[in-house]
């Protein structure tokens, strides 16, 4: 089974919750999991499959816990050809910002060499008030890509 790195950018906690949810549901499921809410670079193995959850700020910016670990991307340009990773942004589709923060990593990631599995999941938060459910569906697809 594989290692699932989670990694959060979260304002009010939403994201941190998807992804509490989900690292229980990718345990059950006999993967092992950590959670890491203010992520740094070199504190992550790309030997792990990293799983983004992350909400949208302001207007279409990372949240606050986030914008650390974007600047160490940008300015460090590391070589991710070995990592996979899937992403899952929290955004509300009033906004014409909606789940800017997870296209823009995504985005990133891929220019670093990093290969996403699966598509890219957007809660709206509008019509899903409670996140954790659509990102429950989209994980049972998702977990057959880690294989």
């Amino acid at each position: 089974m594989s290692h699932i790195t989670l990694i959060t950018g979260s304002t009010l906690g939403g994201a941190e919750y998807v992804a509490d949810h989900l690292s229980d549901l990718l345990e059950q499921a006999g993967h092992s999991t950590d959670i890491i809410n203010q992520a740094e670079l070199e504190q992550l193995s790309t030997d792990n499959i990293w799983l983004v959850v992350c909400s949208t700020h302001g207007a279409g910016e990372f949240p606050d816990n986030f914008q650390p670990f974007v600047e160490q991307l940008t300015n460090q340009h590391p070589d991710l050809a070995r990592l996979r990773y899937g992403v899952i942004g929290l955004g509300d589709s009033s906004y014409d910002t909606f789940c800017a923060a997870a296209k823009n990593i995504d985005q990133q990631l891929a220019k670093l060499g990093a290969i996403r599995l699966g598509e890219r999941l957007e809660i709206d938060v509008s019509q899903d008030p409670v996140p954790e459910d659509p990102a429950e569906v989209w994980l049972e697809n998702w977990k057959n890509d880690l294989n």
